[in-house]
């Protein structure tokens, strides 16, 4: 049997006209700014006129740790919502936005995949609506106007050896990670080293997530520490006068984008900041539109539970005031066997000993996840080479912690491959049981946040620093930004430091190198080992195999 691939799937789709999107969620014509026929943005005096309509019920999809075997968790999302919508619910869901980056380096898109998919899928992963174009030209204007200020004598006392705002764009390119700036001449200013990041790791793209309102943007854009003067003293983006440009460049791409499922059901797909160093999740403004206008919202978060889940919880619904009532965690029966030791190319075989000692990364994830108060369902993502006995130890594992675990079919069938899911998960989002708390309050110590994280989440014994590391968390309260949260940025492929350690990890400790100020985003990036903000492209690039075909149609994207 040929398995057509994603792009031909998503061609294949019948799409509607995006008003008719939107009238179906009841959004007027006038209040949609139509991107072609199939993509809108939705304006923000709508979204401003639904502030006293009641919410809708919040389920986020989440995931085990990642393997290189597959998860599936943005796939599950759109199965779940479509699910939902078959079922009779009014659903939809809230997606981040790809990057071009891995598009054309080695992930390929973030769509969703097989029959549950968004659509129009080549330009969701491309161009789309502009929005990290304008982030990224708000980001390089602010880099622009710190190197300005210097050349034009310094008025503040910019210490140009402690200039901390890179620059960015949305490719993977390894040359551009260090480099060296205003060589040339007089004329070019004066020498130093920079360097670049890619658009999802900047902080402006953190602060246009978290944003609320475009006063709130603003604000936020201002408290944005760009460098330390001579004195030690703080260099922020509103002492260069930057807020009001790079507002204006970002007014439009904080409206969120309207599109639709292989379905014809609606999605919000708006913002991407990466899920190491920043939250992982899509904007809280297409969030709360979206809770306004359906009575299910089905959204994800970047990375495994331990990740995206907890920053989920503790810097989004915690900022923004949002009350999940269900978690679905996604697990695939591949990636359980790798975790259980097996081998990438012996997947395919049953292997139930080997599931069964993979499942206590499951386990991990399901104790973490009840640890906020949140009620919990389990979606095995289906692949053909599973085996009922192995999807029967699954659910005979998840039944003896008290969850249900399903096995979903949404990408060879889209939405009815996961009715079974989706009724269940409305059951526990209509009991409204979840009694949603962060795992560690505002007002307790920067050094005793990050060790709760790391003990409960992580089940580490400790974690260790420098002094300097300790001391820059003090200095960080001294200077008023003791109240915000962490944002951990570690390995993804495993609870511990180290990616090697697959399962569920105990007795290992948590080595803190370096600690980072996002004042803007209003939150605290702790890093552990090495994270990488501009990646590199594979010895094989996607981009090798994506072009036009002899009908001018794209080829090769996924």
């Amino acid at each position: 049997m040929t398995v057509k691939s994603d792009i031909e799937i998503a061609r294949e789709a019948k799409m509607k006209p995006i008003m008719e999107i939107g009238k179906k969620l009841g959004i007027p014509e006038k209040d949609l700014i139509p991107f072609g026929h199939t993509k809108a943005k939705v304006s923000l005096d709508y979204i401003d006129s639904l502030a006293k309509k009641k919410n809708g019920k919040l389920i986020l999809v989440t995931a085990i740790s990642p393997t290189p075997a597959g998860e599936g968790k943005t796939t599950t999302t759109v199965g779940l919502g479509d699910a939902l919508n078959r079922v009779g619910k009014k659903a939809m869901i809230c997606l981040r936005e790809p990057s071009l980056g891995p598009c054309f380096g080695m992930k390929g898109g973030a769509a969703g995949g097989g029959y549950a998919q968004i659509v129009p899928m080549e330009d969701i992963n491309l161009h789309f609506t502009g929005d990290f174009h304008a982030i990224t030209s708000a980001h390089n204007l602010l880099s622009a106007m710190i190197d300005n200020h210097i050349y034009w004598g310094n008025e503040l006392g910019i210490d140009i050896r402690r200039v901390a705002w890179r620059r960015v764009m949305d490719m993977n390119d390894r040359a551009l990670r260090q480099i060296v700036c205003s060589l040339g001449g007089v004329a070019n200013g004066f020498p130093r080293e920079a360097g670049f990041d890619i658009t999802v790791a900047s902080e402006i793209m953190a602060i246009l997530c978290l944003s609320t309102s475009i006063a709130d943007l603003e604000r936020r854009l201002g408290q944005i520490v760009v460098a330390a003067k001579r004195d030690k003293g703080q260099v922020l983006a509103r002492d260069l006068k930057a807020p009001g440009a790079m507002t204006v460049l970002l007014k439009d791409a904080l409206m969120p984008n309207l599109v639709q499922t292989l379905e014809n059901n609606p999605a919000f797909v708006h913002g991407g900041p990466f899920a190491n160093i920043a939250h992982g999740c899509n904007s809280v403004m297409a969030t709360q539109a979206a809770l306004k206008l359906a009575d299910y919202v089905v959204t994800e978060a970047g990375f495994g539970a331990d990740l995206g889940a907890e920053k989920f919880f503790d810097i989004k619904c915690r900022k923004a005031g949002l009350h999940p009532a269900a978690t679905v965690i996604v697990a695939t029966v591949r990636a359980l066997k790798m975790h259980g030791g097996v081998g990438k190319d012996d997947l395919k075989k049953e292997n139930v000993e080997a599931l069964k000692k993979g499942l206590a990364n499951l386990g991990r994830h399901i104790e973490n996840v009840k640890k906020f108060g949140v009620p919990i369902a389990v979606a095995v993502n289906h692949f053909i080479s599973d085996t009922d006995a192995e999807i029967a130890a699954v659910r005979q594992y998840c039944k003896e912690l008290g969850v249900e675990a399903f096995n979903c079919r949404h990408w060879a069938e889209g939405g009815k491959g996961a009715e079974e899911l989706a009724r269940h998960v409305a059951t526990l989002a209509d009991k409204e049981t979840a009694q949603f708390y962060p795992i560690y309050g505002d007002d307790l110590p920067l050094w005793d946040k990050v060790k709760t994280i790391a003990r409960e989440i992580y089940r580490a014994d400790d974690i260790v620093a420098d002094k300097s590391v300790r001391d820059q968390l003090k200095t960080f309260e001294a200077q008023g930004y003791g109240k915000f949260p962490i944002c951990m940025a570690k390995t993804q492929y495993s609870f511990s430091t180290d990616p090697n350690l697959k399962g569920a990890p105990t007795n290992h400790v948590v080595p803190i190198r370096e600690v980072r100020l996002s004042a803007g985003a209003e939150f605290i990036v702790v890093i552990c080992g090495d994270i990488m903000t501009m990646p590199g492209l594979p010895k094989v690039p996607s981009a090798e195999i994506i072009g036009l075909d002899e009908k001018g149609q794209i080829a090769g994207l996924f």
